[in-house]
């Protein structure tokens, strides 16, 4: 399986909100974090994204198919943050998510640090990034009583 990441534009806008809604759906049912979960949000809020002169939306594909999206951002020129990335749930546990983060720091050589946060209740996210070099900074910040966003950071 060949993986790929091509730059978003608004006329991707509509295909990316709904997978990204497919993606997080089931973690909204489960942790009913209304006010922070992707699925919650708009289609403005995709395109706002990809519009983001800051950063941008890539498309995710395997082989031809369109799977997924990583949105990146950099807060300084040389620290970039990743939010959202999501995959449509029956291409998830594929190696997918590994090769668009290796594919998108790859993108943007001259960053030194990449920052992201993911749910801390869900292991397969933490273990994902940790295999992939990011280390927990320390900084969490509790959203309702059963949900936690814990954040990483990989280099500097």
């Amino acid at each position: 399986m060949e993986v790929t990441l091509e730059k978003a534009n608004e006329f991707d806008a509509q295909s990316l909100f709904d997978i990204q809604v497919n993606a997080f759906l089931p973690l909204l049912e489960v942790y009913e974090d209304y006010n922070t979960n992707p699925a919650n949000e708009t289609i403005e809020r995709m395109i706002t994204r990809i519009n983001n002169t800051s950063g941008g939306v890539y498309k995710i594909k395997s082989d031809t198919i369109l799977v997924g999206a990583i949105s990146v951002w950099w807060k300084e020129e040389t620290e970039f943050w990743i939010s959202p990335m999501f995959i449509q749930p029956k291409y998830q546990g594929q190696g997918i998510a590994q090769k668009a983060i290796s594919q998108i720091e790859g993108l943007f050589p001259q960053a030194v640090s990449w920052e992201l946060a993911t749910i801390a209740e869900e292991k397969r996210n933490c273990y994902l990034y940790e295999k992939m070099g990011f280390i927990k900074t320390g900084e969490t910040k509790k959203i309702n009583d059963s949900t936690t966003l814990i954040y990483y950071k990989k280099g500097l």
